[in-house]
């Protein structure tokens, strides 16, 4: 059993890697969320830009 503790201790001890995983998952967070949103960016985009055109700045 102190094994199995030690051994969870070692794990979740590094802060390195348990910095790494939060980083890990941001970033899988953030691309989830750009594919889910794509097309509404996308015509927000080419809204803006249209607008942008057809007022001949």
């Amino acid at each position: 059993m102190k094994r199995i503790r030690t051994r969870i201790a070692v794990l979740f001890g590094n802060k390195k890697g348990m910095e790494m995983v939060q980083v890990a998952i941001l970033v899988a967070i953030a691309v989830a969320v750009g594919i889910i949103f794509k097309s509404s960016v996308v015509d927000f985009v080419n809204r803006i830009f249209g607008n942008l055109d057809a007022a001949n700045f």
